[in-house]
């Protein structure tokens, strides 16, 4: 059964949303940024992985992701982020793991801290030690494979990696 390794996320406030003045990539359904508070949560520390989703579909009968040809995992891909599933997939599987999907403002709070920083990791641009981004990779990578990209409680692959 899924068993995750949880970050507690504390409660208290952070700035949610873009800043057009200084925000790398200000997406307009951000703005304005505005203050949030956020009740304590718990987050898993990584995206969920194939081989967990795979767990997930042999379990349930829940249907593949389309990628999965001939319902195999593709082929060196068991730690990495499942992809190829819609927001109904997630929520199937949280249902079936018991546990729930982050709301924006968690999701974004874990991601930013309380300091309001442009990344998990602080306010440095995005570079290979950090995350997967860019034509670096090509692909979707391990999901601990970039323990420096780190938000400030714990989490991985907050930036890059999946959507």
């Amino acid at each position: 059964m899924y068993t995750p390794i949880w970050i507690a996320i504390p409660a208290g406030p952070f700035r949610m949303g873009s800043d057009p003045a200084g925000d790398a990539v200000p997406y307009e359904n951000e703005n304005p940024r505005h203050r949030v508070h956020v009740d304590a949560f718990q987050l898993a520390r990584t995206h969920i992985t194939n081989a967990q989703y795979a767990e997930f579909v042999s379990a349930s009968g829940h249907s593949l992701p389309g990628h999965w040809l001939h319902g195999q995992i593709p082929e060196g891909l068991a730690d990495h982020p499942v992809n190829y599933v819609d927001w109904c997939d997630a929520l199937a599987f949280c249902q079936w793991a018991g546990v729930r999907l982050p709301t924006e403002a968690e999701w974004e709070k874990a991601a930013r801290g309380a300091d309001a920083r442009l990344w998990p990791w602080g306010n440095q641009p995005p570079d290979a030690h950090r995350c997967n981004y860019g034509k670096h990779i090509f692909a979707t990578s391990p999901v601990h494979q970039f323990p420096q990209g780190a938000s400030p409680d714990g989490a991985l692959d907050l930036a890059g990696n999946a959507w």
